[in-house]
């Protein structure tokens, strides 16, 4: 089988669980025997663009003519069983959808994020979660500037967004759909996505790391130091736990000053910033847990991933797909923003080690059933060669 894969990269300056998700689904293809025709763009390339084509690339978002002819070119040299696209914003645009379509190579589209229900791709406004616009009307997006913050760059997503929605780009040009939780898939159908095209395929890693020990005794949180993951929640818990240590693993926005309110209520807290993914493997395989408090809806973290994978139990808040992929065998869910919930869950789990290691063992077992390589890859193929199979049962 041939699979023409493409991936609009995010940019350097804000790494993307996406990026990752791409490079791990593209080695396991690979890995596998699959032949993979990549093509991928790089919003690197808009650093340091000027006026003019800025706002070309803001056009393009919904539908690029150079993505068409390029992707179009690509196909009809290359003949690939199906094309399977992971992000197309901003630079691929739906147009890629229509160059397969038109040589009559199938489509796949991995819904990574909220963008085509959400311009602001997250569900996630002011600190909490928000679902104005699966209504159906954009106009709330607008209203809030829900896309960096800019009413220019949110009406650049809201019209591409109107745009094909007019021409039935989303239920014509895609024959299947994978969402990563039901959760999620749920969040699509009421936004106005066809449910009949919409599969659910969770992540995997094509390389997963060995089974830790979990015997460090500290808790670790790994991600980006932003609002939307609760970060300040988790300090604030940290107030109340002395003797439990913390690292945190990871940079963002808001680094300076989480360590600053570190520094200032003495908390037993590590900031370590970015590391290599071995380097963050080894620390969540000795973490006694690994602690998720998003407050805004997750897609699938490959934290979550990876800490299943390492047989580290997981805390985290009880919203969205985290409330879905986390459960009592293998980690503890408590109410969201709750710094209060959060320090009772950490201290009755890391007080109890019998428990700690029962988990510990129900993580890997759900990491090899649902996670895994082996798994990730049956899944795969699956979906492609029923859209490779009989297109028209998956697509308008």
């Amino acid at each position: 089988m041939r699979v023409l894969l493409a991936h609009n990269f995010y940019q350097s300056s804000s790494p993307s669980g996406e990026d990752s998700v791409y490079r791990e689904e593209r080695a396991l293809l690979e890995g596998n025997g699959v032949e993979v025709v990549p093509y991928e763009r790089h919003s690197d390339t808009l650093s340091g663009a000027g006026w003019l084509e800025l706002t070309r690339s803001a056009l393009d978002v919904a539908w690029s003519r150079n993505s068409y002819r390029e992707v179009r070119e690509l196909v009809e040299r290359t003949q690939p069983t199906v094309a399977h696209f992971h992000n197309t914003f901003p630079l691929i645009s739906p147009s890629a959808y229509a160059a397969c379509r038109d040589a009559g190579v199938p489509v796949v589209q991995t819904l990574h994020n909220f963008r085509l229900v959400c311009p602001g791709a997250m569900l996630f406004r002011e600190n909490r979660p928000c679902e104005e616009c699966l209504s159906g009307s954009l106009l709330p997006a607008l209203r809030h500037r829900c896309y960096r913050q800019s009413l220019p760059a949110t009406a650049a997503v809201v019209r591409a967004l109107h745009v094909n929605r007019r021409r039935g780009t989303y239920t014509s040009l895609v024959n299947r759909y994978i969402a990563l939780t039901q959760f999620a898939r749920d969040r699509f159908v009421t936004g106005g996505l066809p449910g009949a095209l919409i599969e659910i395929k969770p992540n995997g890693l094509s390389h997963p790391p060995e089974i830790g020990d979990g015997r460090g005794g500290y808790a670790v949180f790994v991600g980006r130091l932003g609002e939307e993951k609760g970060i300040r929640v988790l300090l604030e818990a940290w107030r109340s736990l002395p003797d439990k240590p913390l690292r945190i693993v990871g940079d963002g926005p808001l680094r300076a000053e989480l360590e600053e309110i570190s520094g200032r209520h003495k908390l037993n807290v590590t900031f370590t910033g970015r590391l290599q993914r071995d380097e963050v493997a080894k620390i969540m395989g000795s973490a006694a847990v690994v602690i998720l408090p998003s407050l805004c809806f997750e897609g699938l973290p490959m934290v979550a991933i990876e800490a299943f994978a390492c047989g580290t139990p997981v805390i985290a808040s009880q919203l969205g797909s985290l409330g879905e992929i986390v459960d009592d065998r293998f980690g503890r869910r408590f109410e969201a923003g709750n710094a209060t919930a959060l320090a009772a869950t950490v201290r009755e789990v890391m007080s109890n080690e019998q428990s700690l290691l029962t988990m510990r063992t129900a993580a890997r077992v759900e990491f090899e059933r649902r996670y895994s390589p082996a798994a990730n890859f049956s899944a795969l193929m699956r979906i492609y060669e029923a859209v490779s199979t009989h297109p028209e049962q998956s697509a308008a």
